[in-house]
Protein backbone atom coordinates (compact mmCIF):
# COMPACT_ATOMS: atom_id res chain seq x y z
CA UNK A 1 0.00 0.00 0.00
CA UNK A 2 1.30 3.41 -0.95
CA UNK A 3 1.57 6.19 1.59
CA UNK A 4 0.99 9.88 1.03
CA UNK A 5 4.76 10.42 0.88
CA UNK A 6 5.11 7.67 -1.75
CA UNK A 7 2.30 9.14 -3.86
CA UNK A 8 3.60 12.69 -4.02
CA UNK A 9 7.15 11.54 -4.68
CA UNK A 10 5.92 9.30 -7.52
CA UNK A 11 3.84 12.11 -9.02
CA UNK A 12 6.71 14.60 -8.78
CA UNK A 13 9.17 12.26 -10.44
CA UNK A 14 6.69 11.29 -13.18
CA UNK A 15 6.58 14.96 -14.18
CA UNK A 16 10.37 15.38 -13.91
CA UNK A 17 10.02 18.06 -11.25
CA UNK A 18 12.36 18.92 -8.42
CA UNK A 19 11.22 19.21 -4.83
CA UNK A 20 11.97 22.93 -5.06
CA UNK A 21 9.71 23.37 -8.10
CA UNK A 22 6.75 21.70 -6.39
CA UNK A 23 7.35 23.60 -3.15
CA UNK A 24 7.35 26.90 -5.02
CA UNK A 25 4.22 25.94 -6.96
CA UNK A 26 2.24 25.28 -3.78
CA UNK A 27 3.84 28.15 -1.84
CA UNK A 28 5.67 26.27 0.89
CA UNK A 29 9.34 26.15 1.87
CA UNK A 30 11.42 23.50 0.13
CA UNK A 31 12.41 21.97 3.49
CA UNK A 32 8.73 21.55 4.35
CA UNK A 33 8.10 19.81 1.05
CA UNK A 34 11.06 17.48 1.65
CA UNK A 35 9.44 16.51 4.96
CA UNK A 36 6.22 15.67 3.14
CA UNK A 37 8.08 13.14 1.01
CA UNK A 38 9.55 11.47 4.08
CA UNK A 39 6.67 11.67 6.58
CA UNK A 40 2.95 11.06 6.51
CA UNK A 41 1.40 13.91 8.44
CA UNK A 42 0.38 16.61 5.95
CA UNK A 43 -2.14 19.31 6.75
CA UNK A 44 -5.48 19.28 4.97
CA UNK A 45 -4.50 22.50 3.21
CA UNK A 46 -1.28 20.94 1.89
CA UNK A 47 -3.07 17.80 0.69
CA UNK A 48 -5.58 19.96 -1.15
CA UNK A 49 -2.88 22.12 -2.76
CA UNK A 50 -0.94 19.07 -3.92
CA UNK A 51 -4.08 17.39 -5.30
CA UNK A 52 -4.88 20.54 -7.25
CA UNK A 53 -1.30 20.92 -8.47
CA UNK A 54 -1.00 17.31 -9.68
CA UNK A 55 -4.64 17.21 -10.83
CA UNK A 56 -5.47 14.12 -8.78
CA UNK A 57 -7.95 13.43 -6.02
CA UNK A 58 -7.13 13.80 -2.35
CA UNK A 59 -8.27 10.19 -1.96
CA UNK A 60 -5.49 9.11 -4.34
CA UNK A 61 -2.87 11.07 -2.43
CA UNK A 62 -4.04 9.64 0.88
CA UNK A 63 -4.00 6.07 -0.41
CA UNK A 64 -7.77 5.59 -0.25
CA UNK A 65 -7.86 4.65 -3.93
CA UNK A 66 -5.35 3.55 -6.53
CA UNK A 67 -7.19 5.26 -9.37
CA UNK A 68 -5.61 8.41 -10.73
CA UNK A 69 -8.51 10.41 -12.06
CA UNK A 70 -8.37 13.81 -13.62
CA UNK A 71 -10.30 16.43 -11.70
CA UNK A 72 -11.11 18.43 -14.80
CA UNK A 73 -14.67 18.16 -16.01
CA UNK A 74 -15.15 16.67 -19.42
Amino acid sequence: MFTFADRIKELRKSKNLTQKQVAEAICIAERNYRRLESENNPSVDTVTKLADYFNVSTDYLLGRTDKIESLQSE
